[in-house]
């Protein structure tokens, strides 16, 4: 894959879209974890809603909201969808911090990357892109998460092979970009990903990206050897 057109094409997707925003500034790693598992198959506004109820009712930290009743983070958690599921999750992950069985997080996000994205995944509910997101997010640690969005987009744009994992795309990704341009990466592919190429309908013709697309069959080719 050509660095220079992934070059371009990150240009491009940076004057098409306001400068992405830390949404984790101000936050706890914890914090960004149980953000980042309520908004497991939703929407932005389902997940802000979720987040701001439980936040209202509760102290987001291991050992509160281990000993908090999971009827109750259930009921906060519901504008999120799969309520009961993320509840069950968040409140093992408590329990399991509030009476040390394992490492605090903040220990854990001090290990290498790979160290670090094992340890986590041994957490109930938590993937690699839940993984990934506190890796990148709370540590600016150098990974790029690939959620469906992520994967979707690099697959159609031809920065990876068609049938490349998660864990392979995230590979190709990180060698085609430079670190400290991960984060802008991983935020401006899940723009891209909502307003032009969507899963059903992509938006090839108006899309600003068009003519860098192999997908886009309809486009006039601009390569950048």
């Amino acid at each position: 894959m050509s660095e220079k057109r992934a070059a371009k094409i990150l240009a491009i997707l940076r004057r098409t879209y306001p400068a992405p925003s830390n949404v984790s500034r101000g936050l706890t790693p914890f914090e960004v974890l149980v953000i980042t598992i309520i908004s497991q198959n939703t929407a932005d506004r389902n997940t802000r809603k979720a987040f701001e109820n439980l936040s209202k009712h509760a102290i987001i930290a291991p050992e509160a909201l281990s000993n908090t009743k999971i009827h109750d983070i259930e009921r906060w958690l519901r504008p999120a969808g799969l309520y009961r599921r993320k509840a069950r999750t968040i409140k093992n992950i408590s329990k399991m911090l509030a009476e040390k069985k394992t490492d605090d997080l903040e220990h854990i996000l001090n290990m290498s990357v790979e160290q670090a994205r094992t340890r986590l995944m041994q957490f109930p509910g938590v993937g690699p892109k839940t993984a990934d997101v506190l890796l990148l997010f709370s540590a600016r640690k150098p990974t790029i998460p690939v959620d469906t969005h992520v994967y979707r987009v690099t697959k159609r744009l031809h920065l990876c092979s068609e049938n490349d994992s998660v864990k392979t795309t995230r590979e190709a990704l990180q060698k085609l970009f430079r670190p400290s341009d991960y984060l802008d990466v991983h935020l401006l592919l899940i723009a891209h990903g909502r307003n032009y190429c969507k899963a059903r309908k992509p938006r090839c013709t108006p899309c600003p990206l068009h003519n860098l697309c192999p997908s886009d069959e309809s486009a006039e080719k601009y390569w950048v050897a």
